[in-house]
């Protein structure tokens, strides 16, 4: 664990301005964390004794941005490089539980550093100084523990986002949650309703595509049934059915764990079985059975979609993904074509990652489907390098081909191409432009 920082040179530079002006100057927060745990930083804010407006003088020669002056923010535009920098401050009151009511200046990067979340955020770093850690933040890296700056219950009374973001961090780095901040997040865990849907949303699709999201969701999952009230009748609800050998629950977290790391993947598996509780039956043999489960599913997720907010690209490719995640594709050339020809290229190769993740959450014996996704992903990608026809648009012909022919425009000429592209799906007709407007005139007829 390296503690002298290679720095990009734009942030190097104004961080030698502010230090030659007589003002200290730190990198904070989420790049010097990541650059203590191996990481590439990708960010970088900086932090300063001066006030705003001595910060605007410092940087009289460079473009400057003042939108940010009430919370100390100014932004200075170095090369093509966008920085804010920030002033030293305290924060006052949290009465909408996201935003201080006030907030003063200060000189002192203590008092500063003891205004944010947890510890590993509150490190900053200056090639003057070295690291500046008031608060213990490199001990707490190092022990792969995440704690709240002073008291937690005052740091989530601030702002209830930080119980997810909290959460989210464990997801990310695996780091466990330290005692006291762990209890404080059970406490206030219904707090997250002050919390807006659009930054809700932000810190699950993270917390979501972490490698330890499983255990986090588990471990915390009152927590995220305080966003997430769906998800509640999933745990303990037995399946009673030889493919499973958990619970709902932990089927799914199981298979979020073997998910690729996308945000609409994961998406998903969390709420590919849903529905399973409101859908279940036994037969008389004692099997359980959840018919129409990704029907209701997928409802289920797009209502929940739909209230956190997100994006209508998002909502329609998981609401997809989950209808179909359940209907078996046979292993042969036409059942595939077709079905690359209804979802799509990309959701189709999507829609076996989500099978392949669901198949991991089956008991054992079944993973032999595992090598049937492998087939059906192979002869997809042979059929895709020979430029397959896939859609309407794929055909040798066009509507002005059959009105030539013809056929005038409207209902019939749709059905007429609908009709070729099924053929052609089947290997029935060729997508040669005689062989298909031959077809479409001996169709026309029979309509």
């Amino acid at each position: 664990m390296t503690k002298t920082m290679s720095l990009p040179q734009a942030v190097l530079h104004a961080l030698e301005t502010l230090h030659n002006s007589g003002y200290e100057a730190y990198v904070v927060g989420g790049c010097v964390r990541d650059h203590l745990m191996g990481k590439i930083p990708h960010d970088y804010d900086i932090c300063t004794s001066a006030m705003p407006c001595e910060t605007i003088e410092v940087f009289s020669g460079y473009r400057t941005i003042e939108t940010g002056l009430k919370h100390g923010t100014v932004t200075v535009l170095i090369g093509d490089t966008s920085l804010e920098i920030t002033t030293f401050r305290t924060e006052g009151e949290y009465s909408d539980s996201r935003h201080p009511d006030t907030v003063d200046f200060v000189r002192s990067f203590r008092e500063d550093a003891a205004r944010r979340d947890f510890t590993m955020n509150s490190i900053g770093y200056s090639p003057h100084i070295g690291i500046a850690d008031h608060y213990n933040g490199v001990q707490d890296i190092q022990n792969k523990l995440i704690r709240a700056v002073g008291d937690p219950e005052t740091r989530f009374k601030e702002d209830a986002l930080r119980i997810l973001r909290a959460l989210r961090f464990s997801a990310v780095t695996g780091f466990a949650i330290e005692q006291n901040t762990m209890l404080a997040i059970h406490k206030h865990s219904a707090d997250i309703h002050n919390v807006s849907s659009e930054r809700v949303f932000s810190e699950l699709t993270k917390l979501i595509c972490g490698d330890y999201a499983a255990s986090v969701i588990d471990e915390y999952f009152d927590v995220i049934t305080q966003v997430l009230p769906e998800l509640a009748p999933m745990k303990d609800f037995q399946q009673h059915n030889p493919h499973h050998i958990y619970d709902v629950l932990h089927h799914t977290l199981k298979s979020l764990e073997a998910a690729p790391k996308d945000s609409i993947l994961r998406w998903t598996i969390l709420f590919h079985d849903v529905g399973k509780p409101s859908c279940f039956s036994m037969d008389e043999n004692g099997i359980g059975h959840f018919y129409r489960h990704a029907h209701v599913s997928y409802e289920i997720a797009g209502n929940i979609l739909r209230r956190l907010r997100a994006s209508n690209n998002l909502i329609d490719r998981v609401s997809t993904l989950i209808r179909h995640h359940d209907t078996p594709i046979e292993i042969n050339r036409t059942t595939i074509k077709k079905r690359m020809a209804s979802l799509g290229e990309y959701v189709f190769f999507d829609l076996l990652q989500v099978m392949r993740a669901d198949c991991r959450g089956l008991a054992p014996e079944y993973h032999y489907r595992l090598k049937e996704y492998d087939d059906i992903e192979y002869i997809a990608k042979e059929i895709l390098a020979e430029a397959p026809c896939l859609t309407i648009r794929d055909l040798k012909i066009s509507g002005n081909d059959l009105k030539q022919n013809g056929i005038s425009p409207g209902p019939l000429m749709g059905r007429i191409l609908n009709i070729l592209l099924n053929e052609v799906l089947d290997e029935k007709t060729t997508n040669e432009r005689e062989a298909l407007i031959k077809r479409a005139l001996e169709i026309e007829k029979t309509l």
